[in-house]
């Protein structure tokens, strides 16, 4: 497909992918668009303008709400006919946008908005999933040769984090304090955490509720699910690792986690589905697929000191996932546990196997031990302060491009 939108190349946003945003400029409040190229669709103005008058479950003022719930909860039948829509519209020998007086109003620049979270968020859950993470965290901090727990290959492992501090793409977050305990120290001590760390993860956003007491099947799951996000769980390893015995994690990851804005649909992944790892140990029927459910993404990090220039510091990639999506709801909601339009479910840290795709400080470095090199020869073991870290994502093949932008946040001095 080729599009009349001047699509720079390499771009994330490119037709085949047409991801769903919340934003805003000066002049227009927030509403619902899709990203191609360096543009912005203005959805509300092609509804007022007619081009999706078939799609008669559209509510008049479905895409200037602040949020995209509303949307998503119309359903992947609606959902999936505007995108497909839109993709019509901006072929290149379609005339009917591109000649269309509206034109000028309904693509924004991307440079003249400000991004917002996509969606109202309720409830937010964090995985587990990557047996390389897991077992380097097991390595660490308990016995190398019994590296992962006893359930870790029969569950996905989870716990439920803290809606409220989910911040998008280019809000700073200031570095926690707590209280923290070095295997040195007598008793514990309080202060700014100094071992402040990112973690590399994508995250689903669910389109569909339940009821309490229904339960979600491995191969209806996917039905639940609008798309991704990058996500980076903030961590405060010195924080953590003093509280985190016996009920897991608390103020040391509740700070703040941040999300790229434009949530990449699962349709528009379709062509890097691809089987997952081989899971080497027998699963309850629940748990088992019949398809696949993982997908060739390339994720990278990089670190900006204050006045220096950024630095790669891991390339890593979804595929590496032991425990895939339609395991991980299908386990969350086995219990009867409903879930609701716009929820969150993040992967867990994304390692692979070598040491440049670790997927967080704590292993690149080591748990400090072996400080990574920056660019102009500065080092780092965990982040510091006037750091910025931005996480990228996209999966190509056969000349197809389909990305998540950016998330990327500066890292302030403690209050």
């Amino acid at each position: 497909m080729t599009t009349w939108v001047q699509v720079p190349k390499n771009s994330d946003f490119t037709i085949y992918n047409l991801p769903f945003g919340v934003f805003e400029t000066k002049r227009i409040s927030a509403r619902a668009g899709v990203a191609i190229g360096d543009k912005i669709v203005d959805l509300s103005v092609l509804h007022d303008e007619g081009f999706f008058s078939d799609i008669t479950q559209l509510p008049n003022d479905i895409f200037l709400r602040s949020s995209l719930n509303d949307f998503i909860a119309l359903g992947k039948p609606v959902t999936k006919k505007v995108r497909e829509r839109v993709q019509e519209l901006l072929l290149e020998e379609n005339e009917n946008l591109r000649e269309h007086q509206c034109r000028g109003k309904a693509m924004v620049g991307r440079k003249e908005a400000t991004m917002l979270l996509p969606v109202k968020i309720g409830d937010y859950t964090d995985f587990y999933s990557s047996i390389e993470h897991a077992t380097n965290v097991g390595t660490m901090f308990r016995d190398p040769n019994n590296a992962l727990l006893p359930n870790w290959k029969h569950l996905p492992v989870g716990y439920h984090g803290r809606a409220s501090s989910i911040i998008p793409s280019g809000i700073p977050i200031t570095r926690p304090k707590g209280q923290f305990k070095d295997p040195d120290m007598d008793v514990p001590a309080f202060g700014p955490s100094r071992r402040l760390d990112f973690e590399l993860e994508l995250a689903f956003i669910t389109g569909r509720q339940t009821k309490m007491g229904e339960s979600v099947s491995t191969e209806e799951a996917e039905e639940y699910i609008f798309g991704f996000v990058l996500f980076n769980d903030w961590s405060a390893r010195d924080i953590q690792s003093w509280e985190y015995v016996p009920l897991g994690p608390f103020l040391g990851k509740n700070f703040a986690s941040s999300i790229s804005p434009w949530i990449v649909t699962l349709e528009a992944l379709e062509f890097v589905r691809m089987a997952g790892p081989n899971q080497d140990t027998p699963v309850l029927p629940y748990l088992q697929c019949q398809n696949n459910h993982a997908f060739d993404i390339n994720l990278e990090v990089y670190i900006k000191p204050e006045n220096n220039e950024a630095s790669k510091v891991c390339t890593s990639n979804f595929k590496h996932m032991y425990w895939n999506i339609a395991q991980q709801l299908a386990h969350h909601t086995v219990n009867g546990c409903n879930i609701n339009v716009g929820d969150l479910y993040a992967s867990g840290t994304i390692s692979g196997s070598t040491e440049d795709s670790y997927g967080s400080m704590l292993e690149l470095a080591w748990k400090g031990t072996k400080p990574i090199q920056l660019k102009d020869g500065e080092e780092r073991t965990f982040i510091e302060d006037g750091d910025t870290v931005t996480l990228k994502g996209y999966s190509e093949r056969d000349g197809i491009r389909v990305g998540f932008g950016e998330v990327s946040t500066k890292v302030l001095p403690s209050n």
